[in-house]
């Protein structure tokens, strides 16, 4: 352990704060967020409620800095403040799992975005064995990742042994004891690491973990370290391991997501609390209200609470806001109607060096639509009216972690993202050319087809970030046509990439039985490869805002009811495929943008969504949002303020 330099807040800037100085106290939560969103993310590794922990500890630290008596036991009685609220966290969770049995398949969803070991690896750039031992963090039980957010602070320089043993409630000698029997479970899951990593992998280890459902827990970490204890290949999986504390020793702790600002912060938990300097040094709607967060409606225990959740993000530290708790039954089955899932004609302009970028969008035959058919619908030859684009309002747009965008080149590309309120967006491809990415939002990046498969391509997604896309619409003639055998043979070349991976995203039927999506899955499952979530397209022909928000969200629910897994949801607008091509009016496409985006945030088994698509044709009819840089369309508009 390296000596501790890091004694907390200056007294005096902790009594200027405790004395009402608006300025001083965001000055103290900016110094105060890195060492609870550690702790947190640590704790939590990376569950999507860590934005609400760390603002309820936030929270809860300023409302009692009146009644905080040393200044400089700040850090200290923080540290206690955040442990307390992980553990509520915990309680409360097991407390609504035991209420709601109706939901506990949807508590089971794990959600796809980076946990704090993959954070740790991304933002830390870490060396190998100081990566096997993030990736070890994710086999620990819920206790020792507690003791482990403090250790690994106490061994960085963050922490005091007394810090630790007082969060905890425990003596000095039982943390220790406490500290190295979860260094042992650390050894052992270091162990499991190497072996589950190895080139090649033990057979009988291939064996053991062929039911496996490829997410770290407890329990597998038991069952493959019994297996590696007494198997002779694997044997000596532990030579040349390095100590814990030597390899952790000096390590900065994890940043700080760039949109996690302070005097965001600041501001919610001032109005929220009535703490000293709510009235001074924070503008009043300084990062208050909707704007800046996913601000999806989340049920706790039968009552409703709006989320305050103040991350942007980027690329490698953007963490998903999901609901954990929606109090909605999933009744539809799988015969609801679908509308058309093919995608438009619109050509996709990815530049991009590869010889495989996605080709033209072509309609074909509708192989489903609904039996309800559209109603006051605008003829083939309808063109928006002029009241249908119009400049960018000065409101600021509620951006969000879990809403994204299909982009392609077209003059202002980069403005226009950044004006959308997208969260993440992608190109078909594995990079971005020609598309600068807003601070406010993230890239993913897609392996197209099966000629994309290539070193380059899997070396530019591992470069991108946490997460990548399978196959585009291999289900379709005029896009990757891509036979269930020859996408599960290239699989593992994806899943080599190391990311949290999508499945193929398939233009229509993924809740039919023996359907293309369905025949992957279960292939997937007898090969055991790893399919991480579900990725959809999804268009409606049915321009009734109320019908096609049923028949979108039924197809969705069918869809989870088959895989219990998270679904992305990729591609999505009303089109009407059934007999050519047909858009609705700007207004109607707007009012869907609108309901539909308020459905998907009550999904708790969606994960992420993206409309199709940013660009627009000014002279044509589409479902574009951004005819250039500045000027939105009716559609752009309203998703533009989409929460």
């Amino acid at each position: 352990m390296i000596e501790n330099h890091r004694r907390g807040p200056d007294p005096g800037l902790v009594t200027a704060a405790r004395a009402g100085d608006g300025r001083a106290l965001e000055q103290l939560v900016g110094d105060c967020l890195p060492l609870v969103y550690n702790i947190v993310g640590r704790a939590l590794n990376g569950h999507a409620d860590v934005d609400d922990v760390v603002q309820e500890t936030l929270l809860r630290m300023v409302r009692g800095l009146p009644a905080l008596r040393d200044p400089s036991a700040l850090r200290s009685w923080l540290v206690a403040i955040t442990i307390r609220q992980v553990r509520n966290r915990e309680a409360l969770r097991a407390v609504d799992r035991d209420r709601r049995a109706l939901l506990e398949e949807a508590e089971a969803i794990t959600d796809p975005a980076p946990d704090f070991a993959g954070l740790t690896i991304l933002r830390l750039g870490l060396t190998e064995q100081r990566r096997e031992i993030a990736e070890a963090t994710r086999w620990l039980d819920p206790d020792d990742r507690e003791l482990l957010s403090l250790w690994w602070l106490e061994e960085t320089g963050e922490l005091e042994r007394a810090d630790l043993a007082g969060a905890l409630g425990l003596s000095d000698r039982h943390a220790a004891v406490r500290v190295q029997r979860m260094k042992k479970q650390m050894e052992v899951a270091r162990g499991v690491v190497r072996g589950l990593g190895a080139d090649p992998r033990c057979v009988r280890l291939d064996e053991t973990a062929a039911p496996w459902d490829g997410v770290p827990s407890p329990l597998w970490r038991k069952r493959f370290a019994r297996h590696i204890r007494g198997c002779g290949e694997c044997a000596g999986l532990e030579r040349g391991l390095l100590p814990m504390d030597r390899l952790l020793s000096g390590l900065p702790l994890v940043a700080v997501p760039a949109g996690l600002d302070p005097a965001r912060v600041l501001a919610h938990v001032t109005a929220s609390s009535g703490a000293p300097g709510a009235s001074g040094g924070v503008p009043r709607g300084h990062g208050r209200g909707r704007h800046g967060h996913p601000g999806r409606g989340v049920r706790r225990a039968g009552r409703a609470v709006r989320r305050q959740v103040v991350v942007g993000g980027s690329a490698a530290v953007a963490f998903v806001a999901v609901a954990a708790l929606v109090a909605a039954r999933l009744t539809a089955g799988p015969s609801a109607p679908v509308a058309r899932t093919a995608p438009p004609p619109t050509p996709v302009a990815v530049a991009s060096p590869s010889p495989t970028r996605p080709a033209a969008h072509s309609p074909s035959p509708s192989p489903s639509r609904s039996s309800a058919g559209p109603s006051a619908s605008p003829s083939r030859s309808a063109r928006p009216t002029p009241s249908s684009h119009a400049a960018v309002p000065v409101q600021a747009a509620a951006s969000s972690a879990r809403k994204g965008v299909g982009v392609w080149s077209f003059d202002g590309v980069s403005q226009a993202l950044a004006a959308s309120g997208a969260g993440w967006y992608y190109t078909w491809n594995t990079q971005h050319q020609g598309v600068t990415t807003p601070g406010s939002a993230s890239f993913v990046p897609m392996i197209w087809g099966s000629a994309s498969v290539t070193d380059a391509s899997l070396a530019q997604a591992r470069a991108a970030g946490p997460y990548l896309l399978g196959f585009n619409e291999p289900d379709m003639a005029q896009q990757s046509n891509m036979s269930v055998d020859q996408a599960l043979a290239l699989w593992p070349k994806l899943m080599g990439a190391g990311k949290v991976l999508g499945s193929p995203a398939v233009a229509y039927g993924g809740d039919r039985a023996g359907g293309w999506l369905d025949r992957f899955m279960s292939g997937a499952r007898a090969k055991g490869y790893r399919v991480d979530f579900v990725t959809l397209h999804w268009y409606g022909g049915d321009f009734r805002t109320p019908q096609a928000v049923q028949q979108l969200t039924s197809y969705l629910a069918a869809v989870y009811e088959r895989y219990h897994k998270p679904i992305w949801l990729t591609e999505y607008a009303l089109i009407d495929f059934s007999q050519g091509t047909r858009f609705p009016s700007a207004q109607q496409q707007a009012d869907f943008v609108t309901a539909s985006t308020k459905a998907l945030d009550a999904l708790p088994y969606l994960q992420r969504y993206a409309w199709f698509g940013l660009g627009a044709d000014p002279s044509k009819p589409s479902s574009g949002l951004f005819t250039d840089g500045t000027t939105a369309t009716a559609a752009g508009r309203a998703f533009r303020v989409a929460r």
